[in-house]
């Protein structure tokens, strides 16, 4: 979802026809939200994005969402009518109001490649939850990434004869891109290429969780496809109670 190394301009028109409407995911948010702040009425989403979970979301909560591309959240205004949507940076952007929880989900927090921002979030999350609230947030984790560089090209096609390549290269410092290359089918076999590259950063579990601990009371941590996280944990989710 739009963040600052990558502002989906040229993917964002794809987006969703290439991520689905993450009813899957969003189920999964639902059970962490219900089983750690059963009573929570009002959600703010950073990293929005077209919205997708946003609109699973608002028939039991009151939704906000904030959102650095404007071509994400041009999409998710127009399936979000009447929501408050906000074009801001997760790291200092500043709503003068508090909420029941806080999400930061589908590794948006990873677009973000120095550490610091990682803290600034955390930070701006906690600002904006009311106490006992919770900051629900997911990663790619390190061993995500770097198993994924060097590895053979995603394809799918989608739409009426569109394609999409996606290639994981190494980036400095750790980094990774992802290389997301939407061949568009304008007619016959004519294609028009859109290219984006989304840069993704990760960081060690326990150097997260003490930088968390200093805002936070509480934080668990869940892989959905295992009874607990493990060292081959792709996806990470946190929950952090203030």
């Amino acid at each position: 979802m739009g963040g600052p190394l990558g502002s989906y301009g040229a993917y964002a028109r794809f987006y969703d026809a290439t991520q689905g409407d993450r009813a899957g995911h969003a189920t999964y948010i639902r059970s962490l939200l219900k089983k750690h702040h059963p009573r929570a009425n009002t959600v703010l989403e950073l990293a929005c994005g077209t919205g997708s979970i946003l609109e699973q979301l608002q028939s039991s909560y009151d939704v906000t969402g904030v959102d650095l591309s404007e071509q994400m959240l041009a999409i998710a205004r127009k399936k979000l009518p009447g929501v408050r949507l906000v074009r801001s940076d997760m790291r200092t952007f500043d709503l003068g109001e508090r909420f029941d929880a806080v999400l930061c989900v589908y590794d948006s927090i990873n677009h973000l490649t120095q550490f610091r921002d990682w803290e600034a979030v955390f930070r701006r999350a906690r600002e904006h939850l009311n106490d006992g609230g919770i900051f629900l947030f997911d990663i790619n984790t390190v061993h995500r990434l770097a198993s994924s560089s060097g590895a053979p090209p995603m394809v799918q096609w989608f739409g009426d004869g569109d394609m999409m390549v996606i290639a994981i290269v190494d980036a400095p410092r750790g980094a990774v891109d992802w290389e997301i290359n939407v061949f568009e089918r304008v007619r016959g076999s004519t294609y028009r290429l859109h290219l984006d590259v989304i840069r993704e950063a990760s960081f060690p579990t326990e150097r997260i969780r003490a930088a968390l601990r200093k805002r936070f009371t509480r934080i668990w941590t869940y892989d959905a496809r295992r009874a607990r996280p493990s060292a081959r944990t792709d996806r990470l989710h946190f929950v952090c109670r203030a």
